[in-house]
């Protein structure tokens, strides 16, 4: 259904937004190494249910817990992309033989987006369920991670959408850390992200100009100070509008964009205001290199919610550490693709699938004797994991101070219209093994 009709998709969205962006999208690179893949070996557990007869698991069940804020304030399916990922993941693995001839036994639990809820999410499955592990964790309150932390159970492959991953031992973000993880966040308490999307568009697209487009909202307006920080570090001219929360006027700022000629548009808002945006900015005639999104809004929802925006619509590009799940040539995306069937696909679900990869990975490396000390060795290993490339190589480490710079890659795409007619769909830009830039790491605050 298009934005337009959802009254209530507004609300939900924002909140999820500047909850979200701050920490996830606008700062990937503090989280770990972004450098090609071609650098690294990779040992693997061999491809889903190698070895099995097909028959199906029939061993004693291994737990397995999947935290997400599910019914959170941002409401419908926002954050639910990597549970669904990771569950197709273990549904296709029991089909197959499960691991090491036993079932994965997967126990959700909704904490509601809230810390209480949280905390007794962790309460039921550490303490009362007592999973081996959690995979794929998407909460936008980490109450509980002191307590998974403390517990030893290893939380593996969540969404940093907190500081949580960067602070606390036996927690692995899916897009890694070489924080210290002491029980601080970061490095007294600040964390550093590099430069590389605007790099990026200014090296291979020639931009120099940018817009940063904001609410007058406190979350939304020091997101939007982050991005043009970045942005004039590497040079760009920057232009920052802003508009009222209850009552935006998206057509003056339209009229400014068209009138200042920017090459890129980056934002702080939720799906609904970019869906008034780019229909704005299509009235008005704005031409853009590209309206830059994220790996949270990398879905197939682009044509239901840039119905009435073609032109700002084509322009859309999302950046990501993850390979496009629109990448159908390459043999692990099928593969993801096949066990999701013909639901709508997101960038999330993604992520969630290569989270339990890594988990059955992990714990197939220890043979019978299992324990979370094999686990935990197998995260930490010196090889960097890539989930058969579906991630840029992944790796944790504890540095004792920042890195000033850090050779750092991403995975870049454009959403570009069916000229048959058809829904059309996200167009990698590039390898994003090659796509790599040495950046400065920049200090922030989560």
């Amino acid at each position: 259904m298009p934005p337009r009709r959802r009254a209530a998709d507004r609300g939900r969205r924002l909140t999820l937004l500047l909850l979200v962006l701050p920490l996830v999208l606008a700062w990937l690179a503090a989280c770990g190494s972004r450098v090609p893949e071609s650098e690294f070996g990779e040992r693997s557990g061999g491809p889903t249910g190698a070895g099995a007869s097909g028959d199906g698991a029939s061993g004693e069940p291994l737990k397995v817990g999947i935290i997400t804020s599910a019914t959170s304030p941002v409401g419908g399916n926002a954050l639910t992309g990597p549970r669904d990922g990771a569950r197709a993941y273990f549904d296709r693995l029991n089909r197959n033989g499960g691991l090491n001839g036993r079932p994965v036994e997967v126990v959700t639990c909704d904490d509601g987006g809230s810390g209480v809820g949280n905390n007794e999410c962790v309460h039921r499955l550490v303490t009362e369920k007592k999973v081996f592990a959690l995979v794929a964790t998407t909460a936008l309150d980490y109450a509980g991670a002191p307590r998974v932390s403390g517990a030893g159970v290893p939380d593996i492959g969540g969404q940093p959408i907190g500081a949580a991953y960067d602070t606390y031992p036996h927690l692995y973000g899916i897009y890694g850390s070489v924080a210290p993880r002491d029980g601080e966040p970061g490095w007294d308490g600040r964390l550093y992200g590099g430069t590389e999307v605007y790099r990026y568009f200014k090296r291979e697209h020639g931009a120099r100009s940018a817009a940063v487009v904001s609410y007058n909202q406190s979350a939304s307006a020091g997101y939007a100070r982050l991005v043009e920080r970045g942005l004039r570090e590497e040079g760009y001219d920057v232009v920052s509008e802003q508009v009222d929360f209850a009552l935006p006027n998206f057509r003056a700022v339209a009229a400014d964009l068209r009138a200042r000629g920017v090459d890129l548009v980056f934002d702080a808002l939720d799906t609904h205001g970019n869906a008034r945006l780019c229909q704005a900015m299509d009235a008005a005639g704005v031409e853009l290199t590209a309206k830059v999104t994220n790996v949270q809004n990398w879905d197939s929802s682009v044509p239901d919610d840039y119905e009435d925006a073609p032109d700002c619509r084509n322009a859309l590009w999302a950046t990501g550490a993850s390979r496009n799940h629109d990448d159908t040539g390459h043999p692990a995306v099928r593969e993801f693709r096949a066990a999701m069937g013909d639901k709508p696909l997101s960038q999330w679900q993604l992520e969630g699938w290569a989270a339990a990869m890594w988990f059955t990975d992990a714990a197939r490396s220890c043979g019978p004797a299992l324990t979370r000390g094999c686990v935990e060795d197998y995260l930490q290993r010196s090889e960097p994991y890539t989930a058969r490339g579906l991630l840029l190589p992944v790796r944790f480490e504890q540095l004792a101070r920042p890195p000033a710079t850090d050779h750092t890659c991403l995975s870049v795409a454009r959403w570009k219209d069916d000229a048959n007619g058809g829904k059309g769909g996200w167009v990698s830009q590039g390898d994003m093994n090659r796509t790599c830039f040495t950046v400065p790491q920049l200090a922030y605050e989560p």
